[in-house]
Order: structure tokens, then sequence, then C-alpha cells
């Protein structure tokens, strides 16, 4: 009897953690890819610029990783007790509190750029280019952010397939559209931005459908009221900002490489931007992975 119980909790076990670790793997294939199409354009300036912008952002979500991580802990206590007012309050407060961050984001992205380029020395090209990329991106902060919310809702609720369904998907169209706009349309590192963009909304949008689709039930336990009590939101500092400078520390490394990174040392310029290209895809990604 025993070991029959062992079995079946294995089996559960593994029935969350096989689809995470699918997921998981398809996220450095999604920069290597970016990085595999600007490098194929001609001019080092591009692979340059995918790692100035890309790195911003990375430092950007890191910072508010804790959407994910705390939403799926808070679920998952909340689903252990069979709670679904808590349950539904989590969703809607995670998804509603990285929108508010994202509006911030999109708000102050002017000075984000201006402050990344005070730390960061690129040269004339990279810069002009590292700009478009920023400023197309950014856009997707509302998407990338409430997805976090989603993904760590699906987890806590014992559902990592979803999350493994949506990671593929945003792989699969961020392929298709960053290749159509390169290569057809000749958008360059515009059209890598452009595709990321439009993958991040593909995802976003898909986490929505799901919802609406197997939890649809839950949507009459909502209290909008109970929902916006600050004494109850779960990610106010005093609740989870033990959670918020964890991923700093991991951004150190690629920020190093970067601000080393002088218009007067092309080479040395080109090799640091590599570096940091190159630990972002497989290392940093691999990190943040583990940390869901």
């Amino acid at each position: 009897m025993t070991d029959k119980k062992q079995v079946t909790e294995n089996r559960r076990i593994l029935q969350i953690a096989i689809p995470s670790i699918i997921s998981n793997i398809t996220v450095p294939l999604l920069g290597l890819i970016d990085v595999t199409i600007v490098g194929h354009l001609g001019s080092p300036a591009y692979i340059g610029a995918i790692a100035v912008g890309g790195m911003l952002f990375n430092i950007i979500y890191w910072i508010f990783g804790f959407l994910r991580m705390g939403t799926s802990g808070m679920t998952s206590q909340a689903y252990g007790q069979h709670d679904l007012n808590e349950i539904t309050r989590l969703l809607l407060r995670s998804v509603g509190v990285g929108l508010f961050i994202a509006l911030c984001l999109l708000i102050l992205q002017y000075p984000i750029l201006k402050l990344a380029f005070t730390l960061i020395q690129t040269t004339p090209e990279v810069k002009q280019l590292a700009t478009t990329y920023f400023y197309i991106c950014i856009w997707g902060a509302p998407a990338t952010l409430g997805l976090y919310g989603f993904a760590g809702w699906f987890i806590g609720m014992q559902n990592s397939r979803f999350p493994m369904y949506i990671a593929i998907t945003q792989n699969i169209v961020n392929i298709v559209a960053s290749l159509s706009f390169v290569y057809l349309l000749d958008m360059k590192v515009a059209g890598v931005a452009t595709g990321t963009l439009i993958a991040q909304y593909a995802g976003f949008f898909m986490a929505i459908l799901l919802y609406m689709r197997y939890y649809n039930a839950l949507r009459k336990r909502i209290e909008w009221k109970e929902i916006i009590e600050t004494s109850h939101v779960p990610f106010l500092p005093s609740q989870s900002g033990h959670l918020l400078p964890y991923p700093l520390p991991s951004c150190g490394h690629p920020v190093f490489h970067l601000c080393r990174s002088r218009p007067r040392r092309n080479c040395i310029s080109r090799k640091h931007l590599a570096h940091a290209t190159i630990h972002s895809v497989f290392l940093h990604h691999g990190r943040i992975c583990l940390c869901r």
C-alpha cells in the first residue's frame, strides 16, 4: 500500500516537473534564435544591439520576478486549502500589479534608456540600433509582466502544462515573425524586436484564453472590493519584498561586460558584448528557470 502511494506521489511530481523542464529548455532557445538571425546580417553592430537591448530587458524583468515566484507559492497554499476565493484574488492581484508596473515602465521608458546608456558606452551605431530595439520591445512589458502572474498562478494550481504550451507557442511565433520581418521585409533589428513583441502578446492572450476556457467557473468568485484591499495584496514590500533583491546579484556579470565595452576599442568591445550575450542566453536564463 505504501509503495503504491509513493508511486502515485512520484507520478504527480513528474506531471508537474516534466512540463516545467520542457518549457525551461525553450527559454534560452528564444534568445539564441535572435542572436543567430542578427548574426547573419553582416555587421557586429546588430549583435551588439541585441546584447545591449536584451540585457536591459533581462535586468528589468528579473527585478520583478517576484510576480511569478510569489504568485506560485501563495496560489499553491490556497489550492491546498481549497480556498477558491483566495485563488481567484491571487490571480487578479498578480496580473493587476504586473500591468501597473508595466504602465510605470512605459511612462519612464525615456529616463530608463538614458540611464542605461550613461552606464553602458557603445559605438553610435550600436546605440542607435539598441535604442530602436528598446523602444519597440518596451511595449511588450504589459504582456510579459502580466504573463508572469498567469504562469505563477498556473504552476500554483498544479498545472505546469499551460506554461509549457505558452512557452512553446511564444518560441514558434517569435521565430516565424522574426524571420519574416528580417528577411522578407528587411527590417533587421526592428524586425527582431517586432517579432519578440508579437510573441509576448501571443503568449499573454493565450494565457487569458486558457484561463477562460478551463477556469471560467472561478469568474463568479470575483469580488473587486476584496481584490483592491491593500492589506491583502501579497506583493507589497512588507510581505514579499525579500523576493525583490534576489535576482539583482545575477545581473552584475553581464552588466560588467557591457560597461567594459568602449567605442575606442572595437575588438575588445565586440568581445565583451559577445561574452555578455552568451552569458545571458545560457547561464542567466537557466538560473531564472530554476527560480521558478
